[in-house]
């Protein structure tokens, strides 16, 4: 791309958007420019301008976003079927396990919730479709970074924020990469509460009929309810069967 093709203004109103999240739903103009390194004076006129085109409210010091913007992340998902390719699947495979099943894809060191079918809520936070995990602690995370190179895997764990979740998360990126070594053997990524405590999670890649992982599906169990024998034994077929199924009607 020729520099002259970039829109760098552009570019700095996205980063103010993703400087909102789960837990900063409420930013001042000083939060934005400390979370996305910008100007103070380009930051503001950024949340003016999604104030004036109403994709966020303003009291006067704090700005929160409006439910405008989901018709932002609401053209991806119409743009693309696999979601609704994907929901009949994941309620089968949840009314099956009696858990709640998962669809997502990689988006840079994230996961991105396309498709969801919920049994019953597994973790402290709501999980809805637009929902995003980090990919080196979940169980989709693994199995879409197994599907990338190793380079490039490592390349997603040295920009990422490998947090310490609970005393159970992999941290080490030499630890991490060996355990996608064994996702690609084995092919299936089994999460025990790296994420979050009380939780299990097992997931497969979901592939198109030249073979490419394009997405994920998983199951997500409370571990008080389920063993990891269990998640192998019982759930891992089933998953493996959706995968199976919907196989043939991707390009």
């Amino acid at each position: 791309m020729k520099e002259t093709d970039f829109v760098s203004g552009f570019a700095k109103g996205l980063r103010v958007i993703e400087a909102f999240g789960e837990s900063d739903r409420r930013l001042s103009i000083a939060d934005v420019a400390k979370k996305t390194g910008l100007d103070r004076a380009t930051v503001r006129r950024s949340l003016l301008t999604l104030f004036e085109l109403q994709y966020a409210d303003y009291d006067g010091k704090f700005f929160t976003l409006t439910p405008r913007i989901l018709r932002l992340g609401h053209s991806y998902l119409s743009a693309t079927p696999l979601p609704t390719l994907l929901q009949p699947h994941l309620d089968v495979l949840a009314e099956k396990t009696g858990q709640s099943s998962s669809a997502s894809v990689l988006d840079d060191t994230q996961i991105l919730y396309i498709a969801r079918a919920s049994q019953r809520r597994v973790m402290s936070i709501n999980l809805n479709p637009g929902s995003r995990l980090p990919a080196y602690c979940s169980s989709m995370g693994r199995v879409l970074l197994a599907a990338l190179s190793d380079s490039d895997a490592r390349d997603v764990l040295a920009r990422s924020d490998l947090r310490v979740n609970t005393d159970r998360t992999l941290v080490d990126p030499d630890a991490i990469m060996s355990e996608l070594g064994r996702v690609r053997e084995l092919g299936y990524a089994l999460i025990d509460q790296e994420l979050e405590l009380g939780l299990r999670s097992i997931a497969v890649p979901l592939k198109n009929r030249r073979g490419e992982t394009i997405a994920a599906l998983n199951v997500g169990a409370p571990a008080a309810h389920i063993s990891l024998e269990q998640m192998t034994d019982d759930v891992l077929p089933l998953l493996k069967e959706a995968a199976e199924n919907i196989m043939p009607l991707l390009n």
